[in-house]
């Protein structure tokens, strides 16, 4: 017996607006759960809990979008990932360094005189954000699964049609 398994070698494109952000083809499961992970304990130790939002200060809540930033800027082709996250080291009105992940440009600028960090990352709203992660777990995390939270904007079950019939069940009568 012989099973012949395909590869993607097509990115995935997320249109946002007129910006395309193409994501990896194919990401080995355990890259991806270990980028998945990071986000998870970055979130866990800032206390933010995405179905619970409200309750979370600012500070905190600027935390956790940034690590949703590095992780879907990780699953991206380079291109897009420095269109989607991005921050730069500046000093003295010079750019000196564009780095991927917000740590890492921290402490380049920490080892400059006046050196101050900007993010130029791409500006969405959280909802785009949140659908965002939602599509990629659905794409590398084995398809057809969410993340353990759910984003505020998912729908609520409709209610059935019709109204409810006052008519006697025949195992009752």
């Amino acid at each position: 017996m012989k099973k012949t398994f395909t590869l993607n070698t097509v990115p995935h494109v997320a249109e946002i607006g007129d910006v395309e952000l193409e994501f990896m083809p194919e990401v080995y499961g355990d890259q991806f759960l270990e980028h998945y992970e990071a986000l998870r304990a970055a979130q866990s130790s800032l206390g933010v809990d995405v179905d619970a939002l409200s309750n979370v200060e600012p500070a905190r809540l600027r935390q956790a979008v940034v690590a949703l930033r590095v992780f879907l800027a990780k699953l991206m082709l380079p291109a897009s990932a420095k269109t989607f996250a991005q921050w730069q080291v500046v000093a003295g009105g010079k750019t000196i360094g564009s780095y991927g992940d917000p740590a890492e440009a921290a402490e380049a600028a920490g080892r400059e005189t006046g050196a101050e960090v900007e993010d130029v990352s791409m500006r969405l709203p959280d909802r785009v954000l949140v659908e965002l992660l939602e599509w990629a777990v659905e794409l590398y995390g084995g398809g057809g699964g969410r993340p353990s939270t759910s984003s505020n904007g998912s729908a609520q079950a409709s209610r059935s049609p019709g109204t409810p019939g006052k008519a006697v069940s025949r195992s009752r009568a």
